[in-house]
């Protein structure tokens, strides 16, 4: 029998003098052998384990009586004094029990002060829903892989995203900032070199754009406050939240402008009112006022303000020049005040109306609400506006971006004629001769 079966128990009992020096190797043997018992019954409790190790021993005719009672006390001084209580080496499913419920408290609480750190930098309330359903899908992944808190777990969640998942280069780009947002500002750490990351690819993409017929085929479709709505967004560029959040105060019928506040980047910019949409968007504000009078008559009336805005201006809220344009049809509790109000009318109202157009125009390319704001941009080029120009309609930060535009142009010309119809056309008509 090896005198260092189970070194550190063995230690343990000599330096506590719990029992004679000449038992101290047997009491050891007795142990490794109800470990070695324990890892072949990881399915039943410990009690259990215990009393089927100590009747298999009393089973053996070659075992004495003493020698059973020997491991007994062995087992009991081993659990009870040397493990001092915590026995969780032998439920390991529980201990894994007790790790994801740690990790759940904790992200519950990084959630909680993640929403405060965002609400303090006046993200946008997308954002926020967005970058705390990373951080969550993050705690998740962790809690399944028993990943940690570090550098270390964002690396192996970007790459899971990338190859299991395989998302979108702008999907795991989105990930990535809601987790840098987390270190920097919440958890205040360093994330350090990611540049080994497995990151998804994006091959160089041209938008879909529509031509001005297929344009016009879409407008045919619709009527109303949605015709209105898919107008605007192609006749002055504008992304889809830009329209929806787009405030009385910011249309300009006098100098033919809309001013779009906090877009993309948090910049402000202006565009064109087109011509033809003046009298249906005056007529159409003329209704929304008269539902803001109503709201107001009922007790509510009173809109969203960015930032500080409702503290420096109290009273602006229930301004008109505040209002939105294109208000939701009905009263709604803001989630983060929880005060009732009329917000504007939903981005996924206005995809519907458009992909029910499109649908019904009979049009194959797939066509969202951004490919009007493409398809503004290409016809501009196409009619001769510059570059520039277009760039500050769209509120491209780098012409770079707005020069996509040109590969869709060049694409849309007519095809260059192949040289042998030319000549056809100056010989005549071709026959058999030229064989």
């Amino acid at each position: 029998m090896s005198e260092r079966i189970l070194p550190e128990f063995q230690d343990f009992l000599i330096a506590g003098n719990i029992v004679p020096d000449k038992y101290v190797t047997y009491y050891a043997y007795w142990v490794s052998r109800f470990l070695a018992f324990v890892n072949k019954n990881q399915d039943m409790k410990l009690r259990d384990r215990v009393r089927s190790f100590l009747e298999k021993l009393s089973g053996n005719d070659k075992i004495a009586d003493w020698q059973v009672q020997q491991a007994e006390t062995a087992i009991n001084v081993y659990l009870n004094n040397f493990l001092d209580g915590d026995v969780s080496q032998f439920y390991p499913e529980r201990t894994k029990q007790n790790d994801n419920l740690k990790m759940r408290h904790e992200c519950k609480d990084i959630i909680c002060r993640m929403r405060d750190a965002l609400r303090v930098r006046h993200y946008a309330y997308r954002t926020e829903k967005s970058y705390l359903d990373w951080v969550n899908r993050f705690y998740q992944y962790l809690e399944k892989t028993n990943g940690t808190v570090d550098s270390k777990g964002v690396k192996d969640f970007l790459t899971y995203l990338a190859l299991n998942r395989n998302v979108a280069a702008s999907t795991q780009n989105q990930a990535f900032n809601a987790l840098l947002f987390l270190f920097r500002n919440v958890l205040d750490k360093d994330l350090g070199d990611l540049s080994k990351t497995v990151r998804a690819k994006r091959g160089p993409k041209l938008p879909v754009v529509l031509s001005v017929d297929e344009v016009e085929s879409v407008f045919k479709i619709l009527e109303g406050a949605n015709l209105l709505m898919l107008q605007l967004l192609y006749g002055a560029g504008l992304r889809l939240m830009e329209l929806a959040r787009l405030r009385v105060k910011d249309i300009e019928f006098s100098s033919g402008l809309i001013i779009v506040r906090t877009g993309k980047g948090d910049k402000d910019r202006s565009t064109m009112l087109p011509e033809a949409v003046r009298t249906d968007l005056s007529l159409h504000l003329e209704r929304v006022r008269a539902l803001h009078e109503e709201d107001l008559g009922a007790g509510y009336g009173e809109v969203y303000m960015p930032t500080a805005l409702s503290r420096k201006y109290p009273h602006a809220a229930k301004k008109w020049g505040w209002q939105y344009v294109f208000p939701s049809k009905k009263l709604s509790v803001d989630p983060r005040s929880g005060k009732v109000r009329r917000h504007h009318i939903s981005e996924k109202a206005i995809q519907n109306a458009m992909n029910k157009a499109v649908r019904e125009a009979g049009i194959v390319k797939q066509a969202s609400v951004h490919t009007l704001r493409h398809s503004f941009a290409t016809h501009l080029l196409m009619s001769g506006v510059n570059i520039r120009k277009i760039q500050d309609y769209l509120g491209h930060k780098n012409v770079e971006t707005t020069m996509i535009y040109t590969h869709v142009v060049r694409d849309l010309s007519p095809d260059a004629e192949s040289p042998l119809d030319t000549l056809k056309k100056k010989t005549g008509s071709m026959d058999n001769a030229w064989l």
